[in-house]
């Protein structure tokens, strides 16, 4: 019999919404080419030609790759890391050397003034060598102190810990706890304002970086009290602070080389010069940081993509069976085509979205989150796929196959080390809502006090009103356009013909801002229960973002001179597997089991198919199901190892 849990805090679902909403970034400045796009609105001039980027940044860049390669190919041991579980002090000690924790630093505090499409390259570069490496890289910049600090920063916060984190010190982002996931309103960490100090009190899990950091971020709660507005509130804490202590070094069954821990905090004091930002900001300073920090992620999926079509092609060309190379029998040439045009067409996203990043004239907020999402699924399948081709051996571990004599092809634990990338920094499920709900803000700020049980008859009054005069101009745009033109796009054609593709892109983005319209009309208040459905929203969003995407990078390659007639190929290849995706996504919008799938849940979580599970045995341990994390001194010795680097 399992134990019991700790006591939880009691949280509404409105009260959790409240918060996570509180949270968002709710203006739209700039123009988001994802936001028209789910509105109905395919706008291709956001990113037609694709956006380039300035010659000085290509050479600092290439400059720097060079150097990152040779130091990756002479002193990053892969089979090391994976079989020691660490990576070894001289390769945080080379890394520093070069520059690699201050990336994206500016120099005038010691960094290298990467731009984020470079940044992304060297984090590609890296994680196909090891993806533990990349997460420490990517931790450490994308999430860690850098990034809040160069959007949210004070001048003197800057000067005082940028310097550090471009050469020296490795950060670390603090925010979820034991029993506190992608539900920010239950944090239970507390910040007490005494005097000059905040006390910090609490627990916090999966700290990437936190065994070994330098420097946290830390999420805590401060109450409200006469002079603080309290809430959830961001600080830069110092990892040797009295009273820190890193309880457990997490192990996992990927990226075995990552310094992830538990983290406690006992009176521990942080001056308050260290907070970033006002109290209470401290969630939308995460969101902010991760509009551009999600790109990490899919950066490393890229790279992943490009090392599974490097094994495929090879071991596909060696292997015969059946008088042929395996590659030319049509079960395993589809899937090599299936890795070659989604490779294709995740770096046309990453790009594209890191070089709109760069050149800030747009909005990216969905498009990074989208590039998150669909890069982190995509490269799972992939490399699953790339398993599948090497059969047995990509089972089989690189060390055992070392051990018999066959080249050491470290599959599988590709695979593991991709599995967590659909949980990372949002989960695949909360990525699909938190897309969802910018993808509807354009409705619910015309209509949503209709759906909102609290507004007054009034306030439904007036936006009814609104709602008419928005839904008037908007819905009538959603019948024709461009992609029912056969010359549209013509631009797009040359030998290969992608103008059909982006007439299609064109023509289902209407579509599915119908169907999201008629969903809302259909649910109203109800929608935001309607998560499998809006799932599907989301999935054709990302597949039409893609498609764009691969169109208008072949065109560059094409008008480049460089590869354009494969780039084509390649996009083609890419747009038709992704249309059948869509076509099946969209039949699944209102031909599914979600109603049936909601009655089975019912039953198992009532008891009524405890009868399905007899006749095993369940290896499973006693222990609670989430740690206890009431706030406390340390009853364990400290795990924290920094590098002596």
């Amino acid at each position: 019999m399992s134990a019991p849990t700790t006591q939880r805090t009691t949280v509404t679902e409105r009260e959790a919404r409240q918060v996570a909403e509180a949270a968002r970034e709710q203006d739209w400045r700039k123009p988001s080419f994802a936001k028209e796009l789910f509105l109905g609105r395919f706008r291709l001039d956001l990113i037609h030609p694709h956006p380039l980027p300035d010659p000085d940044s290509v050479l600092r860049g290439e400059e720097f790759l060079a150097k990152l390669r040779a130091f990756c190919e002479s002193t990053l041991d892969s089979a090391r890391i994976e079989r020691e579980a660490r990576i070894p002090d001289e390769v945080v000690a080379g890394l520093k050397e070069l520059g690699a924790l201050g990336m994206k630093i500016d120099p005038k505090y010691g960094g290298l003034g990467l731009t984020q499409l470079y940044y992304n390259k060297a984090l590609a570069l890296v994680g196909s060598v090891s993806p533990a490496v990349g997460a420490l890289l990517s931790a450490h910049q994308s999430i860690g102190v850098p990034q809040p600090l160069k959007l949210f920063g004070t001048q003197e916060q800057k000067d005082a810990f940028l310097p550090r984190c471009a050469r020296t010190d490795i950060s670390a982002f603090l925010l979820t706890e034991p029993d506190v996931g992608s539900d920010p309103a239950r944090l239970a960490t507390t910040a007490v304002p005494d005097g000059d100090d905040y006390v910090l009190d609490g627990v916090k899990l999966w700290t990437t970086n936190g065994v070994v950091a330098d420097l946290l971020v830390v999420m805590a709660r401060v109450p409200k009290s006469e002079g603080h507005k309290g809430g959830i509130t961001a600080f830069v804490v110092e990892a040797a602070s009295e009273g820190i202590t890193v309880e457990n070094r997490n192990a996992f069954m990927g990226l075995r080389g990552i310094e992830n821990g538990v983290t406690r905090f006992h009176q521990v004091r942080v001056p308050a010069g260290n907070r970033i930002g006002p109290e209470g900001a401290g969630l939308k300073i995460a969101l902010t940081t991760l509009n551009t920090g999600r790109l990490s992620l899919p950066a490393m999926c890229a790279g992943s993509g490009k090392w599974c079509l490097k094994i495929a092609r090879e071991w596909a060309a060696e292997r015969e069976q059946w008088g042929k190379p395996v590659a030319l029998h049509e079960a395993v040439g589809s899937k090599i085509s299936f890795i070659a045009a989604t490779t294709f067409a995740l770096e046309a996203v990453l790009d594209l979205s890191s070089q709109m990043a760069d050149e800030d004239r747009n909005d990216i907020r969905i498009e990074a989150a989208l590039a998150k999402l669909y890069g982190s699924e995509m490269a799972w399948l992939m490399a699953d796929e790339l398993v599948q081709i090497r059969g047995g051996r990509g089972y089989e571990t690189a060390e055992s196959l070392k051990a018999r004599g066959e080249r050491a092809v470290p599959a599988e634990q590709m695979l593991r080390d991709l599995r967590i990338n659909r949980i990372f920094e949002g989960s695949t499920e909360i990525m699909r809502l938190l897309i969802a709900r910018e993808a509807v803000d354009a409705h619910l700020s015309v209509a949503g006090d209709l759906i909102d049980p609290d507004k007054t008859l009034s306030d439904k009054a007036k936006a009814g009103a609104s709602a008419g005069v928005f839904y008037a101009k908007w819905l009538p745009k959603l019948v024709a356009g461009p992609g029912q033109l056969p010359s549209a796009y013509g631009e797009f054609k040359h030998g290969v013909d992608l103008s059909g593709h982006l007439r299609y892109v064109e023509r289902h983005a209407r579509k599915l801002a119908r169907s999201t319209f008629y969903a809302m009309s259909r649910w109203q208040g109800r929608m935001e229960t309607k998560q499998g459905f809006l799932g599907r929203i989301v999935d054709i969003g990302a597949e039409l973002f893609a498609m764009s995407a691969a169109c208008v990078r072949a065109e560059r390659l094409r008008v480049e001179g460089e590869h354009g007639r494969e780039a084509y190929q390649l996009a083609d290849a890419f747009c038709r597997q992704a249309r059948i995706r869509v076509e099946e996504l969209f039949g699944r919008l209102w031909a599914n089991t979600d109603d049936l799938d909601r009655k089975v849940v019912k039953g198992v979580l009532g008891g009524a198919y405890t009868w399905l599970e007899e006749g095993i045995i369940d290896p499973s341990e006693d222990g609670p199901w989430i740690a206890d994390a009431t706030p406390g001194p340390a009853t364990r010795e400290n795990q924290r190892r920094p590098y002596d680097a």
